[in-house]
């Protein structure tokens, strides 16, 4: 049954009891939960959990086409699909994977909308939320030195000699666009939305969440899972171990400023004490 929350709204218990923990995670226990920001919590709960369903169907697809595929390098006893076609039925699941994802995000921004038109008033941020406040540098860099440095070694395998690993890199480079059409949707969808808020309170709890879903849409972890297959792809003899030692630097680099952003934002008391010190200090 539902209960009345402390502002009078009406919600299930479990889900004001999640948005009382979620505000207690993040130094806001003093704030009473609300219908409103439980909804919200719910709907990204759950459209996370299915975002994170399609991303790993997306992976097994990825490589179910890649193996799918009549290239040289798989032998004679290999899958009769020839490449082109392969690479067709990928671009296929890519636009697929970014369909899905806008549907989710449809659905979150719906819900919003609702919450939004029931508020009694309407607040707006006294300070611009842009992407160094949701991301921050150090995550900004991180997105954006991934899919560089993806691309990077991704376009120095398509120079190879080597049939199989030019196959396998044009595999890594279409779901590459992929994930990253994935990200900047997001991305604007998450700094261009307005605030869903009718005072102080709810100002600090919209701008955790809008922290919170950008830097969950910025996680690199796609794509360092993607190439996995690409060395193996090279014909037997080919020189391609620069290509596993290159994306191991990668990951491990991107996992040491990941943690040093997630050590900094500690230091600094959370996301909402960082969120207070910039409206004393914009």
């Amino acid at each position: 049954m539902p209960t009345v929350s402390p502002r009078g709204d009406r919600q299930p218990p479990d889900e004001l009891e999640r948005a009382r923990l979620w505000l207690a995670g993040h130094g806001l226990g003093e704030i009473p939960p609300t219908a409103a920001l439980a909804r919200r919590l719910a709907v990204r709960q759950s459209s996370r959990l299915a975002g994170s369903l399609l991303l790993a169907g997306f992976i097994l697809a990825v490589a179910l086409v890649y193996t799918v595929s009549n290239d040289p390098a798989t032998g004679p006893s290999g899958p009769s699909l020839p490449p082109s076609a392969s690479l067709l039925l990928l671009t296929a699941v890519v636009a697929g994977l970014v369909a899905v994802q806008a549907l989710l995000d449809r659905r979150v921004r719906r819900i919003d909308r609702q919450v939004a038109a029931a508020l009694p008033r309407r607040a707006a941020h006294p300070v611009r939320v842009g992407w160094r406040a949701v991301l921050g540098r150090p995550r900004a860099a991180l997105v954006a030195g991934t899919f560089a440095g993806a691309a990077a070694l991704t376009a120095g395998a398509l120079t190879s000699a080597d049939p199989g690993a030019r196959y396998g890199a044009a595999v890594v480079l279409i779901a590459l666009c992929g994930v990253a059409a994935v990200v900047l949707v997001q991305l604007r969808h998450v700094l261009t939305r307005p605030a869903v808020a009718d005072d102080e309170a709810s100002l600090t709890a919209d701008v955790i969440l809008r922290i919170e879903d950008a830097r969950e849409t910025a996680m690199p972890t796609m794509v360092w899972c993607l190439p996995w297959y690409l060395p193996t792809a090279a014909a037997p003899g080919t020189a391609f171990g620069w290509w596993t030692m290159s994306w191991i630097v990668l990951i491990v680099v991107g996992a040491v400023v990941l943690v040093a952003a997630n050590l900094a934002d500690h230091r600094r008391g959370g996301l909402a004490a960082a969120h207070r010190e910039r409206l004393v200090n914009p």
